[in-house]
């Protein structure tokens, strides 16, 4: 198996954590349950999940009034973004894919 096929899945599985994790924590604040801690969030972003975490903002509408959620995520995305065009394209280059 080719190691590129091993951060793929990575990335699907900490996006799909990620938007779950959203999904919960919105369910925890309307039950007035304890929550997720925000920097939890930013964790998961930071290594990988921030689609995943941007993409519950929007569904769930969960954090939204959040400045440093409207900002710091989209900025997230677009680190994890150039972070895959950067692994992809390194691993392309060395002919190993």
């Amino acid at each position: 198996m080719s190691l590129l096929y091993i951060v793929y899945g990575y990335l699907i599985a900490m996006n799909l954590y990620a938007f779950a994790l959203m999904g919960m924590d919105k369910r925890f604040a309307k039950r007035r349950k304890r929550r997720i801690p925000e920097r939890r969030f930013f964790i998961l972003g930071a290594i990988g999940g921030a689609i995943g975490v941007w993409y519950g903002m929007k569904v769930w509408r969960h954090k939204t009034q959040h400045h440093s959620f409207t900002t710091g995520i989209p900025y997230l995305v677009a680190v994890n973004i150039i972070a895959i065009i950067v692994i992809t394209g390194l691993w392309g280059m060395n002919g190993r894919g």
